[in-house]
């Protein structure tokens, strides 16, 4: 017969949440200071390199050699490749300070592959800002996150500073819509008719992938919500609520091209909810078709066009190559570009 009285079930509790948090803490630390230790050899390096007569006389064995000595001494961590890094690394992060002490080398490694150094920049602030991790970072990158952004003309999202980008957010429910959506980590192949219920359910499976896609301040409220009049029942197929912009957020899911049916039925949804479920603190409820095709004119010509409501966007199964999605982002850019040069040729629309 075991005679110790039972732990307090709050001291267990409190004492397991401590001892986990100093784990955690530890990991950062750990963490924090292989970064400085990879910027500092990479100045060293470069620093080195830059010396003239030292970089004439080691060329392009200075790194193999720098691996084998540094290898031999501390073992792995110190290959060329990564000393590669460490140079690139340096380079593209001169500032030491500058550094977002939440991020591991392995976000760095992925980071200093990013061309530009405006897109870079924010790439490394948002991953640490939105906790990512290094997988979700370089599926970030892969998927052109940033030029995605600036497409929707998130522009404040991109370039101004929290407390600015916050109050455009909430001002323009516009800025935060993403075309085309990418929907690669469902694992569905590229060609054949995809019902709508299966494409809900893989959605629902991957749900944590799919609020990352969206961007920020999402939380999931419902599937298949039902809506009702006096005589008839409605059910939209996502719910959502986004806390920055403060408004519910509906999605219906079409994997056949857009249709005129199908704005006029969503228009019909974000007025019901505006009606019967949104708060007397919540903005206007916004309404999004993800679709597999839109055709720009059933665009241009319905209630979708220059709505801060209503927005179509277009999902992809099958991540493309950079150069194929840089192409499209550059083709949605044109036909924007098109539609506001014809918006301001016509008389009477107040746009200078």
């Amino acid at each position: 017969m075991n005679d110790q009285p039972s732990l307090p079930h709050p001291l267990l509790a409190a004492l397991r949440e401590l001892i986990a948090q100093g784990r955690q803490r530890a990991l950062r630390a750990v963490d924090m200071v292989q970064v400085q230790t990879c910027w500092e050899v990479g100045r060293h390096i470069v620093e080195f390199e830059q010396g003239g007569e030292n970089r004439a006389a080691y060329g392009k064995k200075l790194l193999s050699s720098l691996a084998e000595n540094l290898t031999r001494e501390f073992g792995k961590g110190f290959d060329a490749s990564n000393l590669r890094y460490m140079r690139l690394f340096y380079q593209a992060f001169p500032i030491r300070d500058a550094l977002r002490h939440e991020l591991s080398w392995t976000h760095y490694r992925t980071l200093v592959r990013v061309e530009s150094a405006d897109a870079r920049q924010w790439y490394m602030n948002e991953a640490a800002a939105q906790n990512w991790s290094s997988r979700a970072l370089e599926r970030q990158i892969g998927t052109l996150y940033y030029e995605r952004l600036l497409l929707s003309e998130d522009r404040h999202a991109v370039t101004a500073e929290a407390d600015a980008n916050l109050q455009a957010l909430k001002q323009a429910p516009r800025e935060f819509i993403r075309d085309p959506v990418m929907l690669e980590f469902l694992g569905f192949p590229g060609s054949g008719k995809l019902l709508e219920s299966t494409l809900e359910q893989a959605l629902m499976d991957k749900l944590q992938a799919f609020l990352l896609e969206l961007g920020k301040g999402f939380a999931f409220v419902a599937r298949q919500q039902r809506i009702s009049t006096e005589s008839k029942d409605f059910y939209i197929d996502l719910v959502f609520y986004n806390y920055l912009l403060k408004c519910f957020v509906l999605i219906d899911l079409k994997t056949h091209e857009l249709t005129h049916q199908d704005i006029g039925q969503m228009d019909m949804y974000v007025r019901m909810y505006d009606d019967l479920k949104r708060g007397p603190d919540d903005n206007p409820t916004v309404g999004i078709l993800l679709c597999e095709h839109k055709d720009h004119s059933v665009v241009r010509y319905s209630v979708l066009h220059d709505s801060e409501q209503l927005f179509a966007s277009k999902y992809r199964l099958i991540l493309p190559s950079e150069e194929e999605l840089r192409c499209e982002i550059e083709r949605e850019r044109a036909i924007l570009d098109e539609a506001q040069n014809t918006a301001q040729s016509i008389p009477g629309t107040g746009l200078a």
